[in-house]
């Protein structure tokens, strides 16, 4: 089967470290007023959460996440979609928002500033976090295969399982972006799936959660079994997910919260949080206010991608 070139530009890692410099310039730079909105000091929680997809039939659990922390806390919660990583790291920082949840890789980035906290963070286990896709009939039968002609798909700059681990990971095998391979930002791992269907990657490395679905009619994954298969894995990851928590809450909402998260993202609710608690290992239980020593490995794994997370 000859190879098929990408019909979008693929992204220089260049454009990968700008992209986060600008997501971490709204970090440092962005309005700090925080008691002026009343966040910090009332009985409202404020939750800053990223769509799980761009497709209409794909919905983050709003509903579900509202009831069940309203029932564990005895406040009222207030849940906003944002775009990206860097916008829901910026509200909290800001205190415009109290809280937000995300992996690992954005979290080291936030708790790194020291002007973000983490409030409860849950370890990862043992599995490789991240792999990379071909379609069946690619000629690419392992990660040696990649050529400078080859054009690998990333979700986000800034995502722990659709950039930072394959990055790694692509690394190990002797593989360079930008002389090895082109890169390829689609802007989420949906996207990833369609720049494969459509020709225009001949890989997409993203999360391990996404394979599990194939067959299943899930538009966040949209093949059947067989239709894909892997030619690497990652490393596992320390910390799979973390509750970023704003500096200005105030003593009572976070110590309500630190005792609810781990309450509310729980086993008894997986089915109900959905892809929410999927990156969340079964078995393993949460750290509440883990240091900064539980990200640093994500800033050994950062350099690769000439990123150096310690010192934002």
């Amino acid at each position: 089967m000859p190879h098929r070139k990408g019909t979008s530009h693929a992204t220089p890692r260049s454009q990968a470290v700008g992209a986060l410099a600008a997501g971490l310039a709204l970090l440092l730079t962005g309005c700090s007023a925080t008691s002026a909105d009343g966040s910090s000091t009332d009985d409202v929680i404020r939750f800053a959460a990223m769509p799980l997809s761009d497709d209409p039939s794909v919905e983050t659990p709003v509903e579900a996440m509202t009831e069940l922390l309203e029932e564990e806390t005895g406040m009222s919660v207030e849940i906003t979609e944002v775009p990206n990583y860097s916008a829901v790291i910026e509200a909290v920082r800001a205190g415009h928002e109290d809280i937000g949840i995300m992996s690992g890789f954005p979290s080291a980035l936030a708790v790194n500033t020291g002007e973000v906290d983490s409030l409860v963070a849950w370890p990862g286990d043992d599995s490789p976090v991240s792999t990379c896709l071909v379609l069946d009939d690619s000629p690419l039968e392992s990660l040696e295969d990649i050529t400078p002609e080859t054009t690998v798909a990333f979700a986000d700059p800034a995502s722990s399982s659709g950039y930072f681990m394959p990055i790694h990971m692509l690394d190990q095998a002797g593989l360079t972006a930008g002389e090895d391979f082109e890169e390829l930002f689609s802007g989420g791992h949906d996207r990833s799936f369609l720049a494969l269907t459509e020709g225009q990657a001949d890989v997409a490395c993203t999360s391990t959660i996404f394979p599990q679905l194939a067959g299943q009619d899930d538009p966040m994954f949209p093949f059947e079994e067989g239709e894909t298969r892997s030619i690497g894995e990652s490393m596992s990851m320390p910390i799979s997910m973390s509750f970023l928590g704003s500096q200005s809450m105030g003593d009572e909402k976070r110590e309500a919260l630190l005792e609810a998260i781990p309450a509310v993202f729980s086993e008894e609710n997986r089915d109900e949080l959905g892809l929410y608690m999927e990156a969340m290992p079964e078995g393993t239980e949460p750290i509440v206010e883990p240091g900064a020593e539980a990200f640093q490995p994500f800033v050994d794994v950062a350099a690769v991608a000439d990123v150096d997370i310690s010192d934002l």
